[in-house]
């Protein structure tokens, strides 16, 4: 791996807060071993830099950090493609049993690999939310974002703050921008057409359990699109199938 990004420090505010940042970060041994080495040394780098401490053991999930009370479980898929998908989402299945605060980062650099996720979280049968999915672009990202969730919920247990972070998950799974990149993945769904579902059934779950009929009365979309959006949640066959835009 070629130009991995040099370790950075959270600001000093959001570490100091609730108590001072830092913790403990267990890091599989096996997905240690399918990283390139530079890129563990940025992780070792990033975590020495905002007081967190490596140890390396035979865990199930790749990640979990003990923090400030707090303990959260992270699968951190790094490379998707259709050989790995099927084992991926099977694994997601079973660690989610297992582990209350699991949650799932995966890069998707290309369009590709994000049209085979979206194809892929519907075809396995994943519930929006349960576990949470954070999608970035690049390895760094990724680290980053798992590293700052187990400080966050480390803050909020040192502050009792449990409840308010739940509300906050459920409002940040609804919000317009992951609604609407969720749904204009469908072919032939629109932003104008994202926004006009958003605001007449306003929920993705609401969405697939809905009539061609239901869509039609109660949003502007042509009776294609409805079918479009009945058959995708619908017909395997269908949001499997290859598209051409």
């Amino acid at each position: 791996m070629a130009n991995v990004k040099e370790a950075a420090q959270f600001p000093q505010k959001s570490m100091n807060s609730g108590g001072g940042g830092g913790g403990v970060c267990m890091m599989s041994n096996t997905w240690r071993d399918e990283q390139h080495p530079s890129f563990i040394n940025f992780v070792s780098a990033f975590l020495t830099a905002n007081s967190f401490r490596l140890n390396f053991v035979p865990i199930t999930p790749d990640f979990i950090f003990n923090c400030g009370g707090s303990s959260v479980a992270f699968i951190f898929m790094t490379s998707l493609d259709s050989s790995t998908v099927s084992q991926f989402f099977g694994r997601v299945q079973k660690l989610k049993l297992q582990f209350a605060n699991l949650y799932v980062v995966i890069t998707l650099p290309t369009k590709e690999q994000n049209d085979l996720f979206v194809r892929s979280y519907f075809k396995f049968g994943m519930e929006l939310g349960k576990p949470t999915f954070v999608l970035v672009k690049d390895l760094e990202m990724g680290f980053e974002k798992i590293t700052k969730i187990a400080h966050s919920r480390g803050v909020c247990k040192r502050e009792d703050a449990t409840t308010k972070l739940k509300a906050e998950r459920k409002q940040t799974v609804q919000t317009p921008g992951i609604f609407q990149k969720v749904i204009t993945a469908i072919p032939g769904i629109d932003n104008h057409d994202a926004n006009a579902l958003n605001q007449a059934i306003g929920s993705i779950d609401g969405i697939a359990k809905a009539s061609k009929e239901h869509i039609m009365e109660n949003t502007d979309l042509s009776a294609d699109k409805a079918q479009v959006l009945s058959r995708f949640f619908r017909d395997p066959k269908f949001y499997l199938s290859p598209k051409i835009n």
